[in-house]
């Protein structure tokens, strides 16, 4: 296990570009195993639950080329089926949440799939019926061993039809749609999220040969081919990265630029930000954060506490409610986050709480911060990681608190941001990796 030395209190200063981004990264990668032609994607990151995905094609049979620091060449034209039945493919697949989405592409192209329970964050129950549900809809028959904890799925007939999802999951429209485009007939997908990263992939998939349409709202209709051909794609900036920089800056009175940020496609994320008071500036694509002493939390018009709660797409993302929360401690004000998709994704406040921060955790989906507005600082401690998101609400609390912090366990933080120790030094931090 690793661990980060964090020396706090230290101001910030430069510019850095966010990586490519994670999420979309997995969707994207699980989309080459849709055609036997070559398949080139760019700003692919450098973390550990991305380079785990390439693993797992590789050993499934995809030919893996790495043409550039950030980008590799896919061709999946001998896919070796037999590898599924293997323990080492389950023990593989079960270690990625993301593995989930190879199954989609299987279906849709060799008519069968097989994955053990995906593994990933430990945030609360996180189901997979949006998929199971979708699959079935379209023709397809599953079981699941639950002694072994493995589905096995038969979808040698896909059929194009209506389907209403329960839920706007991302990975499940990702999945259901890479699953259709190969099926027979029209099939209409409503109540599908709409995240800029599945917009991306069906954009990408369109350029392959795929007929979508609706891209970018709840309703999506794909009409079927029988084949996808080859393209080259690059990954959109990580937008909660963009965010974790925007609260990194405030907390530690540091001046930012966030470089190629693709402004136009971070939502209501810049808006949520500056409702906490925070100031940006936005230059061309860039956003920049100048040094704050003092950040001030918004009200609603009446006076009464702001809420921050997280939403499907176009709502606020989940993933940035951890730095929300880190961020508002040395507020003034305070603020309400209401975190209504996990029912665990809140318990790392008891490490904010011990470094000084002043929460009340309401409930497993509620938390109120109130701010010290830098009346006092938050202290070094030492803490673990549980999860990625949290991981870098801590970093950035260590990063501003007074004394020296050890973080355990940034395995975590390693499955969600590249280099993030040498990106952060390059800016003045003073981050050390203890093995």
């Amino acid at each position: 296990m690793s661990s980060f030395r964090v020396k706090g209190g230290l101001k910030l200063k430069g510019e850095i570009i966010p990586q490519g981004a994670k999420n979309e990264a997995l969707q994207i990668l699980c989309a080459v195993l849709l055609t036997k032609e070559e398949i080139t994607i760019h700003k692919i990151p450098n973390i550990r639950d991305v380079n785990k995905l390439i693993e797992l094609l590789s050993e499934m049979g995809v030919k893996v080329d790495k043409t550039g620091p950030e980008s590799y060449r896919f061709k999946a034209d001998q896919i070796d089926l037999k590898y599924l039945e293997t323990d080492d493919f389950l023990k593989k697949a079960s270690a990625l949440r993301g593995s989930v989405m190879i199954l989609g592409p299987l279906l849709a192209r060799f008519g069968t799939g097989k994955l053990s329970k995906p593994g990933g964050d430990k945030i609360g129950r996180r189901r997979l019926d949006t998929h199971f549900v979708g699959f079935q809809r379209l023709g397809a028959k599953f079981h699941y061993d639950a002694k072994r904890e493995i589905y096995n799925i038969d979808g040698k007939n896909l059929k194009g039809c209506y389907m209403l999802l329960d839920e706007a999951s991302v990975t499940g429209t990702a999945n259901i749609v890479m699953a259709a485009v190969l099926a027979e007939g029209k099939t209409s997908i409503y109540n599908a999220a709409c995240e800029p990263y599945l917009q991306q992939l069906c954009d990408m998939l369109n350029r392959m040969g795929a007929k979508i349409t609706g891209v970018g709202s709840n309703l999506l209709h794909i009409e079927g081919v029988s084949s996808l051909k080859g393209t080259e794609h690059t990954l959109l900036p990580d937008m909660i990265e963009i965010g974790s920089f925007i609260g990194l800056a405030a907390m530690t009175q540091s001046e930012i630029t966030i470089k190629d940020a693709q402004i136009h496609r971070l939502g209501i994320i810049p808006d949520v930000f500056k409702r906490m008071g925070i100031q940006m500036e936005f230059r061309g694509d860039d956003i920049h954060i100048p040094a704050q002493k003092h950040f001030e939390i918004d009200t609603y018009i009446d006076g009464s506490i702001l809420t921050i709660a997280d939403a499907i797409w176009p709502g606020f993302t989940p993933d940035l409610l951890s730095i929300v929360l880190v961020t508002a401690t040395q507020a003034k004000g305070t603020v309400l986050v209401h975190q209504k998709m996990f029912e665990s994704r809140l318990f790392f406040v008891d490490k904010l709480i011990d470094m000084g921060a002043q929460i009340i955790l309401c409930d497993p989906h509620r938390a109120t911060v109130i701010g010290l507005d830098r009346k006092y600082s938050l202290r070094g401690i030492r803490m673990t990681s549980p999860d990625i998101r949290a991981g870098v609400a801590l970093l950035i609390a260590a990063l501003s608190a007074e004394g020296t912090s050890v973080i355990d366990n940034i395995e975590q933080i390693d499955r969600g941001y590249q280099y993030i120790d040498q990106r952060l030094n390059a800016l003045g931090a003073d981050i050390v990796r203890m093995d």
